[in-house]
């Protein structure tokens, strides 16, 4: 069967407009909720529920291309960018820094037109050192394919199999022209619905030697700000594919394969982003938590690294109990320090030690009515 691209009313895509109706009405009463909810919030924590959910994005993004980077590192570049506090965060490596600029343009200037020079910039924020790993690729400037074609690939050397193939870099400029074209003028569709086309749009172009994803990503990203028309981010997305990514490519894969109507991948996109929503309910009743307990915390401060540790531990993806060689870890300190710190908060109450002993001690926060 011939890719997508290869049909030829590529790029007129079709979808059933009646299977969507009742899906983004409910979706955007849900969206109208939760913003709502973010706006009855006061500064700081409406500030810490966007910075959350944009260090989610962020990080998870580049999780499902399989990098791993450090939350802390990613909220703090975020925090000096936004100009918040960044006190107990480390400093960002490069990679880190050019990931957030990436992303808090796309959110922040979501209203500014998309261009070939702010995608190559991108890109090369992506990609500091003109290379991913120990392979050299082309920055900031799309692919020549000299290495021949475009190919997205799984398995072992001799084994692979081919998922997808994109078209030919002699297409490139034409085909994003016509991306661009889209993107930037004015819409009859709904803008949700126009964040997940742009999204499968543009990785079906595939127009760079790497970085696809998180720019196809970013876009949608800066497409759904324009839908809610705000630069704070109070979901992220991107923890939902994670969360589902393999039927991302799943969904990707067929879609890529399949006719020019996409009713399937928006059906999933919108259910994925639906489910991503939900999940930013959670997110913020954790922060209210947070402030909470900060607010008794605070009566008697505790230090940067006993912050930084309860801090991690009220974080949505910590799992497991503390025990004081996780906190020598995450405090960076020695095993002597971190017991004499998680004495201090067991003093205190602020920490509980959980019913396992000897080897296998461990502790939790205590609850807030506790402290």
């Amino acid at each position: 069967m011939a890719y997508i691209h290869e049909l030829p009313a590529w790029p007129n895509f079709t979808w059933d407009a009646q299977v969507f109706t009742q899906i983004l009405a409910a979706m955007h009463h849900k969206q109208g909720k939760h913003l709502g909810k973010m706006e009855a919030l006061g500064f700081d924590l409406r500030t810490e529920a966007s910075v959350t959910a944009l260090t989610s994005e962020i990080v998870k993004s580049s999780a499902i291309e399989g990098e791993r980077l450090d939350t802390d590192e990613v909220r703090s570049s975020i925090a000096q960018r936004l100009g918040l506090n960044t006190a107990g965060l480390p400093t960002p490596s490069r990679q880190v820094e050019g990931v957030v600029e990436m992303m808090l343009d796309a959110t922040q200037n979501y209203d500014q037109p998309l261009t070939p020079e702010r995608l190559f910039d991108w890109h090369g924020a992506l990609f500091p050192t003109g290379r991913n790993g120990m392979h050299k690729i082309t920055v900031g400037a799309l692919r020549d394919d000299s290495r021949g074609p475009m190919q997205v690939v799984s398995g072992p050397v001799g084994k692979e199999r081919v998922h997808f193939q994109a078209p030919a870099a002699s297409r490139l400029e034409v085909e994003m022209g016509q991306f661009l074209e889209w993107f930037n003028g004015p819409s009859e569709i709904d803008p949700v619905l126009r964040a997940a086309v742009a999204h499968f749009w543009f990785v079906t172009i595939h127009p760079f030697d790497d970085g696809n994803g998180r720019i196809a990503r970013a876009i949608a990203d800066m497409a759904l700000s324009r839908a809610d028309q705000s630069k704070e981010r109070f979901y992220s997305m991107s923890s939902g594919i994670e969360a589902e990514r393999k039927e991302y490519y799943i969904q990707l894969e067929s879609a890529q394969r399949g006719s020019l109507d996409i009713t399937s991948w928006l059906a999933w996109f919108l259910g994925c982003l639906d489910r991503s929503i939900d999940a930013a309910d959670t997110m913020l009743a954790a922060i209210l938590r947070k402030a909470q307990l900060w607010q008794k915390i605070n009566t008697k401060p505790v230090n940067d690294r006993q912050r930084k540790v309860i801090n991690r531990m009220l974080e949505h993806d910590w799992e497991g109990n503390l025990k004081s060689s996780k906190y020598a870890r995450i405090a960076k300190c020695s095993p002597d320090t971190a017991l004499r710190d998680i004495k201090e908060l067991l003093e205190r109450e602020v920490l509980v030690k959980t019913e396992s002993g000897g080897r296998s001690t461990s502790y939790q926060l205590a609850g807030p009515d506790e402290l």
